[in-house]
């Protein structure tokens, strides 16, 4: 059944600008129409990978929230939740995802999510947590409890430390992490070989991190399961 249109008035009415960040078009326009059954005023903003992502969290400041999948290309479990956390922190960000378990969930608030929404929900469900985080609170079923999970030391510092790079520095993890080498990831992004090198040394120097398969390995601690996330190999670009 459909909200009142005077409940979803009150829950969403004050929003103008609504980000969405999920690969799958089916459920983008799920997410979509039911954020204008709830919100026809709102100006809902989209896109289907983490480089999309950080150019229109860039593109739009005034965003008063965003929608955020886990699994998308140029992320790695929690790593582009705490990135944005980051850079943005003044952006509440809600996890939507096909993953149920509850640990996944506390995770995700754990790394600075303000709610964490189930794939299987409701339209009316959608619109309660919305409600909930707008208000300021923080939302996930009550099925999966109500408190997030304490980190891991070494997941906490390395979160905190990928807060720290800058969006491009960011896309280059990501390529590492998924094995690309220097010469890719020039060609992915538009520039030189020489311009990758200096975002890897920086990438290193705020990682903590000596060598490419560090890096690596540092980004898979991000993972959502860090025992099946597996490094490439150190190979140093010629």
């Amino acid at each position: 059944m459909p909200l009142p249109q005077a409940t979803a008035d009150a829950i969403l009415g004050r929003m103008t600008e609504i980000l969405i960040a999920d690969d799958h078009p089916l459920y983008r326009d799920a997410l979509r129409r039911a954020l204008h059954q709830a919100a026809p005023g709102a100006s809902l903003f989209e896109s289907a990978t983490v480089p999309e992502l950080l150019a229109l969290v860039e593109a739009h400041p005034e965003a008063e929230l965003l929608l955020l999948d886990l699994h998308m290309p140029g992320a790695r479990g929690f790593s582009a939740l705490a990135h944005l956390r980051g850079q943005y922190p003044g952006l509440p960000v809600i996890v939507v995802s096909a993953h149920e378990e509850a640990s996944v969930a506390r995770r995700a608030l754990a790394h600075g999510a303000a709610g964490y929404i189930p794939k299987s929900s409701s339209a009316e469900t959608i619109v309660e947590a919305i409600g909930h985080v707008r208000d300021g609170e923080i939302w996930m079923p009550a099925s999966m409890g109500s408190a997030s999970t304490p980190l891991r030391d070494d997941e906490a510092q390395i979160a905190a430390r990928v807060a720290e790079l800058t969006p491009q520095q960011f896309r280059v993890l990501a390529m590492i992490a998924e094995g690309l080498l220097n010469k890719q990831i020039a060609y992915e992004l538009g520039v030189s070989e020489a311009t990758v090198k200096a975002h890897m040394t920086a990438i290193m120097r705020k990682l903590g991190c000596n060598n490419r398969t560090q890096v690596a390995l540092a980004a898979s601690q991000l993972a959502l399961d860090p025992n099946t996330a597996l490094p490439p190999a150190d190979v140093e670009d010629s």
